[in-house]
């Protein structure tokens, strides 16, 4: 698969290397894509307008008052005419949110969300504010907070405002990541003026689908993210130039936070306080809180090795449950890339700023086009394996389920047990505690953003798994008769016993080809204890358990007896695959999966015992798959 631009990948990972210097450096991977992907014949003629001015200019350090007195700060970007002056008109305006200080926009290859000049040459002005505690603006920074969530609708009704006399009050928001998620609390507040979005790699439920994924702590990418946000923010504001008091308050705020808020919270989850556990302080935090209130056409960019690879397809299935027009591109991009959409073209409807100037024409400037649903599916998704790119109405929709019994026993380091949908053999496989389990593989990629694979794309062990695989167990099909498509998320249940009362189950889904290859497709993780299920919002498909919910608070925990064996359903992310004939679907299960997640250092001894998966007519241990 052709990559977007080394030069663009590699100043991501040096301006976020250069940011990240005082934390340990981690062992790195790059995702392996599988299949070359299919060229895609382009769906539609609709051509993108051509740029109505030659020009932009910037104003830097807007201030920008919130209700509570706080001032944050945005650099407006207009269109400029030949001499290099603002045109004197009103225009949308596109809103991103950023708390990777807006003076970074434009050189981290996307990590930051880019520049806008595209849509600003083409009659649209561009608003980037820093988010409270961060980059210029006042106040003190606390991640999705309550307070920044409601700062988020009061920044767009002020870009609304007939009061600012470059703004026509119409308004749409971009950006990737943090700057994605900005736009769906914004949108949650309804307010005025705002007519549509465009978040690439949003998160849905910040505790699952990336803090703890399956109750384990992350320690890959949440310490980078935060020592990123951390060290933008203390850079000193450039608008202490000209107004001291508010840029020294911002510095000192900012300063402030870092020590009250950024530091405590990654100790006390370590340590296994109350922010190992899910809560009030997640659920604030998620935009699956507001997802109802949305209301505003949305259009979402996923990536399926991305660190929102389950959250975002939850987006877009509330969306569209709702009747709100959305559309959706996943591709086989990390967070990186799915930030910068560098690739997004090869879904065959244009580049991110063609498909943005479409969306934003028709939903903000209100220009009719009649042939935008015809010409995008309200899906497009990669399909591994295959390398096509597919359409779809629906996430989940059309899918049955089919269940594979583990069957006959594993070891680890050989010994390979079955997969079958016929008659199981009763066995056992022990999971011994690895802790380099996952060091090379195409998880440590993902869940340190995409980062690794700038600087070390070529490993062999990042298109193969079958390394690492040897340090756990294996169970796999014989060769398939017919090729095997699946779309959504993935369950395993599997039964199992610890004589420390605890471990982590380590699910990887893969691919094995004929040649003994394997490529991972997606993978899951359940700390034991955890494993209770909360039947109520968990998912079943044909009556199987496709998409568990577990509580994850610290009433729910509850380690296992002595000798006792009971069933742990693992929450494998969703992915869209496909499986040639010959191949072989199998599952691996690892005590550990570093340097993604560890267990808090309370819990971490209990890790360190193994665990023992079974699988008989008492103790049906399966994997459970969306079909198509």
């Amino acid at each position: 698969m052709s990559r977007r631009p080394i030069h663009a990948r590699l100043a991501a990972a040096l301006v976020a290397g250069a940011l990240l210097s005082p934390l340990p450096s981690l062992t790195s991977t790059g995702p392996a894509q599988g299949a070359a992907p299919v060229e895609r014949t382009a769906k539609s003629q609709w051509t993108p307008r051509p740029a109505t001015f030659p020009g932009t200019v910037t104003q830097q350090d807007l201030a920008i008052p919130m209700s509570d007195g706080t001032v944050l700060r945005g650099d407006l970007t207009m269109p400029a005419d030949a001499d290099g002056q603002p045109v004197a008109r009103r225009f949308p305006v596109i809103v991103t949110i950023t708390a990777y200080n807006k003076m970074a926009n434009g050189f981290a290859g996307g990590l930051t969300g880019g520049s806008g000049d595209y849509l600003v040459q083409r009659g649209y002005a561009h608003l980037t504010v820093d988010a409270r505690g961060t980059g210029s603006s006042e106040g003190q920074w606390a991640a999705f907070s309550r307070r920044e969530d409601k700062d988020a609708g009061e920044i767009v009704e002020w870009a609304h405002s007939r009061r600012r006399p470059w703004s026509n009050g119409r308004i749409g928001m971009s950006g990737p990541s943090y700057l994605g998620i900005s736009q769906i609390f914004a949108a949650g507040a309804r307010p005025e003026g705002l007519r549509a979005i465009f978040p690439q790699v949003p998160a849905y439920d910040v505790y699952r689908d990336v803090v703890a994924s399956g109750g384990a702590i992350d320690v890959g990418f949440i310490p980078l993210w935060l020592g990123l946000v951390t060290a933008t923010s203390i850079v000193p504001p450039a608008v202490t130039a000209t107004d001291p008091q508010s840029g020294l308050g911002a510095l000192v705020d900012h300063l402030t936070a870092a020590g009250t808020f950024t530091l405590p919270l990654m100790l006390e989850a370590l340590l296994g306080g109350d922010a190992a556990y899910d809560g009030r302080f997640y659920r604030d935090r998620s935009p699956a809180r507001v997802i109802n209130r949305v209301q505003v056409p949305t259009f979402l960019v996923g990536g399926e090795f991305d660190i929102f690879q389950r959250g975002t397809p939850l987006l877009f299935e509330n969306l569209r449950r709702r009747g709100v027009p959305t559309k959706l591109i996943i591709g086989p991009w990390d967070h990186l890339e799915g930030s910068s959409a560098a690739d997004i073209d090869r879904a065959g409807y244009g580049t991110l700023e063609e498909l943005q100037l479409r969306w934003f024409d028709r939903y903000v400037r209100g220009i009719e086009d009649p042939t935008l649903d015809r010409d995008i599916a309200p899906l497009t998704y990669y399909e591994q394996g295959s390398g096509r790119w597919t359409e779809a109405r629906r996430w989940m929709g059309g899918q049955h389920a089919e269940s594979f019994r583990l069957t006959g026993s594993a070891a680890a380091g050989g010994g390979v047990g079955g997969l079958t949908q016929g008659t199981a053999v009763a066995g056992r496989a022990y999971v011994p505690p690895v802790p380099v389990s996952g060091l090379c593989t195409r998880s440590t990629n993902q869940w340190t953003a995409g980062l690794p694979e700038a600087a070390l794309a070529d490993l062999p062990c990042w298109n193969d798994n079958a390394p690492n695989d040897t340090t756990g167990v294996v169970f796999q099909t014989d060769p398939l008769t017919r090729a095997l498509r699946l779309r959504g998320p993935i369950n395993a249940r599997l039964y199992t016993s610890s004589v420390s009362g605890d471990g982590m189950l380590s699910v990887s889904v893969s691919d094995v080809a004929p040649d003994g290859s394997v490529t991972r497709l997606t993978g899951g993780w359940q700390v034991v204890s955890h494993r209770a299920l909360d039947e109520r919002r968990t998912r079943y498909l044909d009556g199987q358990v496709i998409q568990p919910y577990h509580p994850f608070t610290r009433a729910a925990k509850e380690p296992l007896a002595a000798g006792e064996v009971a069933p742990v359903d693992v929450e494998v992310f969703p992915t869209a695959a496909r499986l040639e004939p010959g191949h072989r679907l199998r599952i691996a299960v690892q005590a550990f999966d570093v340097p993604h997640l560890l267990p808090s250092v309370p819990d971490l001894p209990r890790h360190l015992a193994g665990l023992t998966i079974h699988n008989s007519e008492q103790y049906p241990s399966v994997l459970t798959i969306p079909a198509v």
